[in-house]
C-alpha cells in the first residue's frame, strides 16, 4: 500500500500498478536462499499483512526477516519542498508521531521493528537506493540484501514465492495454492474479490466524485452478498482448504467493521450483518500464522491518522470490530 490517492477525470480511484516485479526461483538472478531476503512490511497494510501471515504460516520467519514501519505516515525527506509523507522506521520508545498536518500524538510502540539490513528511515529511501525516484513507495516489498536491490513489490507475486520457492526451509509443509483448485481462484480473485472487494473498499473510500463511490460501493455490496452465499455453503471460497485467496479475502474483511465502514464509507451493511462472512474471519483469525500478524491499532491508526484531507485531525474511533476470539463453528462444514 502506498501513499498514491490518485483519481481520473470521473474521480475513480485507480491503482498504480507495481513495478518491481522480480521472482526468486532456482537458477534464476534470485534464488532462493535462507537469510538472503528481507521483507519491508507495515502491518496495517492488507497486502503486505497477508505476506506476514503467510511468512507465520509457512514457518519461514527463521529463514526470511523482516521489519515493520510505524503506522502513521510521516515526511520522507528534510527538504521543505518535498512534500511526501509516506510509511517510515522507528525505534519502540521514539518520541510520538503527529499526522502530516501536526495533530495528535501517535506512539513508537514495541511492535515497531527498524531496518537493520539497509538502516533506511523510510520505504521511500529503500527504493531510492536502488534508482526508483518516482514511487509509488509501498509494501510489502521484498529485498535481496546481497545484490542490494528490490525483488518485488507486488504482494500476489511474493505470496506464491514464499508458498512454492522456500520449501526447502518452510517448516510447515502446507500448499495454499493447491493445482485443483488454481484455475477456480484466480478466476474469482480477477472478477470479485480483488476488483469489487479488496481493491473495492479503495474505490469507495478514494473516490472524488459521487458517481465513481456510488458505482463502487453497489460493487462491493453486490460481491459481499454473492460471497456471503458461498460461505453459507463451504467452509473456504475454495471448497473446505484454506488457500491464498481466503487470506487475501480476510484480510480486507478484518478491517471493515474497525475502519472501513466509517473511514471508506462503505456502510451499507456491516461484517457483523453477515454471519458466514463474520463466521470465516473468526475461523481464519483463530490460525496462530494469521493472528500473530493481525494488530489492530496499528491498522487503525494508520487509516484515521494518515489521510488528513479524509480525517484532518487524526481522530481514531473507539470500534474495534466484532469480537474475533468468538467460536466460529464453521469445523464440520
Amino acid at each position: 500500500m502506498s501513499s498514491n490517492t490518485e483519481a481520473d477525470e470521473k474521480g475513480v480511484y485507480r491503482r498504480n500498478a507495481a513495478k518491481h516485479r522480480h521472482y526468486i526461483q532456482k537458477g534464476a538472478e534470485f534464488p532462493p536462499e535462507a537469510n538472503r531476503y528481507h521483507l519491508h512490511i507495515a502491518l496495517a497494510c492488507p497486502w503486505a499483512d497477508g505476506v506476514l501471515a503467510m511468512l507465520y504460516l509457512k514457518g519461514l520467519d527463521h529463514a526470511i526477516s523482516y521489519s515493520i514501519v510505524h503506522p502513521t505516515w510521516a515526511k520522507t525527506s528534510s527538504d521543505p519542498a518535498d512534500k511526501h509523507f509516506g510509511w517510515v522506521y522507528k525505534n519502540p520508545g521514539d518520541e510520538p508521531l503527529s499526522n502530516p498536518l501536526g495533530y495528535g500524538s501517535f506512539k513508537c510502540d514495541e511492535t515497531l521493528i527498524p531496518d537493520a539490513s539497509t538502516n533506511v528511515a523510510s520505504i521511500r529511501e529503500l527504493y531510492n537506493h536502488g534508482g526508483d525516484n518516482s514511487g509509488p513507495y509501498t509494501t510489502p516489498t521484498l529485498y535481496d540484501k546481497e545484490t542490494k536491490q528490490i525483488v518485488s513489490n507486488e504482494s500476489t507475486e511474493i505470496l506464491k514465492m514464499l508458498n512454492f520457492e522456500f520449501e526447502d526451509f518452510a517448516k510447515n509443509n502446507i500448499n495454499f495454492y493447491p493445482q485443483e483448485l488454481m484455475e477456480e481462484l484466480q478466476q474469482l480473485n480477477d472478477t470479485l474479490v480483488y476488483l469489487t472487494v479488496n481493491n473495492g473498499v479503495y474505490r469507495c473510500g478514494f473516490a472524488k466524485s459521487q458517481e465513481a463511490y456510488d458505482t463502487a460501493v453497489e460493487e462491493l455490496f453486490a460481491a459481499l452478498e454473492k460471497l456471503e452465499l458461498t460461505l453459507g455453503k463451504q467452509r473456504y471460497l475454495g471448497g473446505s482448504t484454506f488457500t491464498w485467496l481466503d487470506l487475501r479475502f480476510f484480510m480486507t474483511m478484518v478491517r471493515f467493521d474497525p475502519v472501513y465502514i466509517t473511514y471508506f464509507k462503505t456502510n451499507k451493511k456491516r461484517l457483523v450483518d453477515y454471519p458466514n462472512i463474520l463466521g470465516f474471519v473468526r475461523d481464519v483469525y483463530s490460525m496462530q500464522g494469521v493472528k500473530k500478524a493481525i494488530n489492530m491499532e496499528h491498522i487503525k491508526t494508520h487509516y484515521f491518522t494518515s489521510h488528513p484531507h479524509l480525517n484532518t485531525f487524526g481522530i481514531i474511533p473507539a470500534y474495534d470490530g466484532p469480537n474475533l476470539e468468538l467460536p466460529h463453528g464453521r469445523e464440520n462444514m
